[in-house]
């Protein structure tokens, strides 16, 4: 496992055993990275319950309930679709906390307002929990994907930290 994921992926596992609740991971742009470097962890199944790589829109709608409409409005690489993927995830899983990620990782596809880079996050958890953030990452594609894991589990790491 890359040495820069294990202290957060380590701090989320921690968190989540100590309190016997367990996370789903909803991916877009990092097409599965995210559940892999939890799951790459020792005894992850007692705290890591699922992840759905939807990668298209039809996925996204399909498997986390991402309605159509927000999707055209926004487009997939927004706050509004990473809301409902993060609240899809939860509600089509038996975990507590998720997380969603969908981000233009390149080398193509960005545009004047989304360039490539552009990635956004949530976070939903227990009490109608929800946080959001935007970052815009340097580098190329691989870059952008493992920026994109980092921020995901640190920020939840953060988190968990405070609720927990």
């Amino acid at each position: 496992m890359n040495k820069r994921l294990v202290f957060p992926v380590t701090r989320v596992a921690d968190h989540l055993s100590a309190s016997q609740q367990c996370l789903a991971t909803a991916e877009s742009c990092t097409g599965g990275w995210i559940a892999k470097v939890c799951t790459d962890l020792a005894g992850s199944s007692a705290w890591f319950e699922r992840g759905f790589v939807t990668y298209s829109n039809a996925a996204k709608q399909e498997m986390l309930d991402v309605s159509a409409d927000t999707l055209h409005r926004y487009g997939a690489v927004s706050e509004p679709v990473v809301r409902q993927m993060a609240l899809g995830a939860l509600r089509n899983s038996h975990a507590h906390w998720s997380l969603a990620v969908s981000g233009v990782a390149g080398p193509g596809g960005g545009s004047a307002d989304k360039p490539v880079g552009t990635v956004w996050f949530a976070w939903a958890g227990p009490h109608n929990q929800l946080s959001t953030r935007c970052c815009r990452f340097d580098g190329d594609r691989e870059a952008v994907r493992l920026q994109t894991v980092e921020t995901a589990l640190q920020e939840l790491s953060e988190l968990l930290a405070g609720v927990v």
